[in-house]
């Protein structure tokens, strides 16, 4: 007579402990990041659509870029909300979003500080050194080409954050793997 086993399968969840402080910084940071660098270059797409210029690559690469990186801030948040935040997941898409975000921070420079005709030394030469003040049609301009070119500076600046953050994540989240955290 054949006889039945029954067999029961004990399944364990592991729990992984991020560190709130660093995590929650991490969180803030990217989020600013990756909503100024969308305003910005947002902003560059409809400015060059307003003079009937072509729009270089780059800006509708980082509009692209940041809409991802936000998308996955708020898959991120669910997954904190649901306690189920994983560490591979999250090296995954960081190692991603960084290779993106590095890509995009390569051209911005190329375009920014270009050997000639970057953005930094027209800016420098034709703006910063410039003032003007009153009511007058030449003071609007000045103030949004001094408004371009600080966009610009400011984009740059957080790509860079951008891209160390995207590091420190996949270094954070190889460490709560690892139970370093505890």
């Amino acid at each position: 007579m054949p006889t039945t086993e029954i067999v029961t399968v004990q399944q364990r969840r592991r729990k992984y402990h991020w560190p709130e402080a660093q995590l929650n910084f991490w969180l803030l940071i990217i989020w600013v990041a990756a909503g100024l660098n969308l305003g910005v270059f947002a902003n560059f797409v409809t400015i060059q659509q307003q003079m009937n210029l072509g729009i270089p690559w780059l800006f509708p690469y980082m509009v692209t870029v940041s809409a991802l990186a936000i998308i996955f801030l708020i898959i991120f948040m669910i997954l904190i909300m649901q306690r189920q935040l994983l560490p591979g997941i999250v090296i995954v898409f960081s190692f991603i979003l960084f290779v993106l975000w590095l890509a995009g921070l390569i051209e911005t420079a190329i375009e920014f500080l270009g050997p000639s005709g970057g953005v930094n030394g027209n800016c420098n030469l034709y703006v910063l050194g410039q003032s003007f003040s009153g009511v007058s049609i030449d003071t609007l301009a000045y103030l949004e080409q001094k408004s371009i070119c600080q966009s610009w500076q400011a984009a740059f600046s957080f790509e860079i954050v951008g891209c160390v953050f995207f590091i420190w994540m996949i270094v954070m989240a190889s460490q709560v793997n690892r139970d370093q955290y505890e």
